[in-house]
């Protein structure tokens, strides 16, 4: 399975592949950051995140697209921000017949570490474990999107719904 992962923002939109091989083993393909300007138009910012989401879906060819489902945030800016980069990450995979999963941020924590609670550094730590990373990615937003993608392999291969 091929997963390419988001986790979303408007101002730095992770973006990783992470793909499980026939022996189970989950590797890292791709683990960057989408980058707009603040001071650019709003919808332009979204443009840009769709079309680059389009440009991994068109390279990367996953079989589905999973994205952090938005929590709520104290800064409603922000978070109406970060849910519209979903968005516009969501129509791109629909558009191609892909399928959409979300999964929370605790969720991805619980699956990578064992602890809904860890902390960044903890899922950075499991995130090059698990993937046999030298180093791990950064921004936080790659290591963050890679969690998210191990997350999703793991719980669809042990028949947890998504």
């Amino acid at each position: 399975m091929r997963v390419l992962a988001v986790d979303p923002g408007l101002t730095r939109c992770g973006v990783a592949v992470v793909e499980t091989r026939l022996d189970g083993r989950t590797r890292a393909l791709v683990a960057e950051v989408i980058r707009t300007d603040p001071d650019a138009d709003h919808a332009d910012r979204l443009g840009a995140v769709f079309e680059a989401i389009t440009s991994y879906l068109d390279s990367c060819e996953p079989d589905v697209l999973v994205v952090e489902r938005v929590f709520s945030q104290n800064n409603v800016r922000s978070a109406m921000g970060t849910a519209q980069a979903a968005a516009v990450c969501m129509l791109a995979a629909n558009q191609r017949g892909l399928p959409v999963h979300q999964h929370t941020p605790t969720e991805v924590k619980a699956a990578v570490t064992g602890s809904g609670r860890a902390d960044k550094a903890q899922v950075a730590f499991m995130v090059g474990r698990i993937l046999g990373l030298h180093d791990v990615p950064k921004p936080a937003d790659a290591t963050d999107a890679l969690a998210l993608g191990i997350c999703h392999v793991w719980r669809s291969r042990t028949g947890v719904r998504a």
